[in-house]
């Protein structure tokens, strides 16, 4: 389970990165550079590699969360403290819990 973790935590690294090179709509990823996006990602542009790249990022992290998440509640189900049936004791006079007298001012004449 710790590869599956650290997997875990990388893919979701590297899912906010991918996302945040996106370029939002309208916007060329080229201008942050000076350039245009096309000669950075070559004449088809960003959008189509991004993208397949954040698909496969979120199909990941989507296995490796539900993996984690079985897991965990596979683990909750097994108790370390054994179960001990619950024993019914009658309660004797001596454990009745006594409360306290309170003592009665004496009527005034």
């Amino acid at each position: 389970m710790v590869i599956i973790t650290i997997l875990h935590v990388f893919v979701c690294f590297a899912l906010i990165m991918i996302v945040l090179l996106q370029a939002g709509k309208g916007a060329e990823m080229g201008a942050a550079f000076g350039g245009s996006s096309q000669t950075i990602f070559g004449s088809s542009g960003a959008m189509g590699f991004l993208t397949k790249l954040t698909t496969v990022a979120a199909v990941v992290f989507m296995i490796t969360s539900l993996v984690l998440a079985f897991n965990s509640t596979r683990r909750a189900s097994r108790s370390v403290v054994k179960e001990r049936p619950v024993q019914s004791v009658p309660a004797t006079p001596s454990q009745v819990p006594v409360q306290p007298q309170i003592p009665q001012p004496e009527p005034k004449k």
